[in-house]
């Protein structure tokens, strides 16, 4: 059993990234051996295609993040609120939606009026209507609305930047720039929309990046898992398997598994692009573990910690995570233990490593 106190560890407020780098493969990259940890190399992202080799398959998510956070006010009291949407459930007229909300004095039967990305009134009303059993500390919301809930949500929604970096601008007196926002925390290669938060390790890629990879015989393939909040949430209980995990969304093509397997029955790497690749890899290879055909899709609550037997997965690109997270706790699982990592993230801090959303990366070969 993993202590949720090992996954603590002190970072400077200047090494939280408030902005990515151009262009997006000029972040910095620490290479990593899986062997032999200790043999740390410091490259750039651009560096790939050195680290890999053909016959390798690198493994992209390709969810479309979703604009969902959202600014508005209480109707009659002009109390600002803000939310998150999370996902839509179906309704007997408009639209009916799952959303994270911040504001005083909430409750069911309050109406909320939601701004549009200028901050003006949009038209858009929402009612709270309760709260819901599937999601603690949400609330279900409710609007007669006639639009789509994504023709409502290109009317009102803003990125879905992370709570720290949003606090971290303000902190700075940044002045918000959405469409920017918009451009940046997207990865190139997005397609399916469903995330409330982006695939972070994705956005290091460049479609020439991309390219090249491919040029040079690395298989490079698609897989789709919608991140959900849940994704992001500290772990609270003493022991880390004891984290009630959330549930995911995701899918591979039964073309896609099909190569997957063949790659590694010839002993060739796969990698994964980012901890929500990987997720669905290893969701995907228990599932297939007793044979049958592959579900078309899959809603997973996989929690991978530090002594768990990695079935597909052989090597990860990832950025820092957060503390207390089961991100971090999946990357100790590719690593020899929690000392190992710690002392990595340790090496990542004393060179100025930018970590989080949008942050510096590694790659675990």
């Amino acid at each position: 059993m993993l202590r949720t106190s090992d996954l603590e560890y002190e970072l400077p407020q200047r090494l939280i990234a408030t902005q990515p780098v151009s262009p997006r493969d000029a972040a910095r990259l620490m290479v990593v051996p899986r062997t032999n940890p200790g043999a740390i190399e410091h490259k750039t992202v651009r560096d790939l295609p050195s680290l890999l080799r053909a016959g390798d398959c690198l493994v992209f998510n390709t969810t479309r993040v979703l604009p969902a956070r959202f600014r508005g006010r209480r109707v009659g009291t002009g109390g600002k609120i803000e939310g998150l949407f999370l996902h839509a459930v179906p309704a007997e007229s408009g639209f009916k939606w799952i959303t994270l909300l911040r504001g005083r004095h909430l409750r069911a039967g309050a109406e909320l009026e939601l701004f549009d990305h200028a901050g003006a009134p949009s038209g858009v009303v929402i009612t709270i209507t309760g709260r819901p059993e599937s999601e603690p500390g949400a609330w279900t919301v409710e609007s007669h609305e006639r639009a789509s809930t994504p023709e409502v949500l290109e009317r009102i929604g803003l990125t879905p930047l992370p709570p720290y970096i949003i606090k971290a601008r303000q902190a700075a007196s940044w002045v918000e720039d959405e469409a920017a926002d918009r451009a940046v925390y997207q990865t190139v290669y997005a397609a399916e929309a469903g995330s409330v938060a982006a695939p972070t390790a994705g956005l290091h890629f460049t479609p020439e990046l991309v390219g090249t990879l491919a040029d040079m015989g690395v298989c490079n393939m698609a897989v789709v898992l919608h991140v959900g909040v849940g994704t992001f949430k500290p772990v609270e209980t003493e022991f880390v398997e004891d984290h009630p995990m959330h549930a995911e969304w995701c899918s591979m093509s039964a073309g896609a598994v099909r190569m997957i397997q063949e790659a590694k029955a010839a002993g060739r790497r796969v990698v994964a692009v980012g901890t929500t690749a990987a997720r669905t890899l290893e969701a995907y290879a228990q599932a297939l573990e007793s044979g049958g055909e592959p579900p078309k899709s899959l809603e997973t609550r996989i929690l991978i910690t530090p002594g768990y037997r990695f079935r597909w997965v052989d090597g990860l690109v990832t950025n820092f995570h957060l503390p207390r997270s089961t991100l971090l706790a999946m990357v100790g699982a590719l690593l020899p233990g929690v000392d190992c990592l710690k002392q990595v993230y340790a090496t990542a801090i004393g060179r100025g490593y930018r970590f989080y959303s949008f942050g510096d990366a590694m790659v675990i070969l």
